[in-house]
């Protein structure tokens, strides 16, 4: 209301659920419209053999009987479900250093940015003996190399589905799209 906006446009990591919720929220008391604007998901291809989970509690669960090496890429922030299941090895990519880091006795930080294409993605599982790969499904090109390769080596991909968007937010996935709606 102070700065007079008349339209919110959620672009945020399909991941940020606090910050859409409130997003939602404000728009919500002011009396503002809103959407959501967010990269399309990923969709499994043949060959793949992806374990859709809920959240990351879930997919410790899941890795159970997935082998002893695992690669992950769900974020620096929530490495703890981790500990849950502290008898793998542990290849934990994120952009920045996790904190704190998670306790577990056999875990390789790497910290990297991508992209990341299909050949170096199937280079680093190799170079780990991956055995399995848990990541988010954020969408987008610059990290779906780690997919290609897991579908190329056989390994299984534990894919954490994206939380609920807020009730009534209407979502779009294409920038024009969300423009047409901004210029009504």
């Amino acid at each position: 209301r102070d700065n007079d906006i008349g339209a919110l446009v959620d672009a945020t990591h399909p991941f940020a659920a606090g910050i859409s919720a409130n997003a939602a929220a404000a728009a919500e008391t002011a009396g503002v419209p809103l959407i959501a604007l967010e990269r399309p998901p990923w969709q499994p291809q043949p060959g793949d053999h992806w374990i859709p989970v809920a959240d990351l509690e879930a997919a410790v669960a899941a890795l159970q009987p997935l082998g002893q090496r695992v690669l992950v890429t769900t974020g620096r922030q929530q490495l703890a479900p981790y500990e849950a299941l502290p008898d793998r090895h542990y290849v934990i990519r994120t952009i920045d250093p996790p904190e704190p880091p998670p306790d577990l006795p056999d875990a390789v930080f790497l910290q990297q940015r991508g992209p990341f294409d299909a050949a170096s993605e199937a280079d680093l599982m190799a170079e780990h003996g991956i055995e399995a790969l848990v990541t988010k499904n954020s969408g987008g090109n610059a990290t779906r190399g780690k997919l290609d390769a897991a579908r190329e080596r056989g390994i299984p991909v534990v894919m954490v589905e994206r939380p609920a968007r807020p009730a009534g937010v209407p979502v779009h996935h294409d920038p024009a799209t969300a423009l047409q709606w901004l210029e009504a």
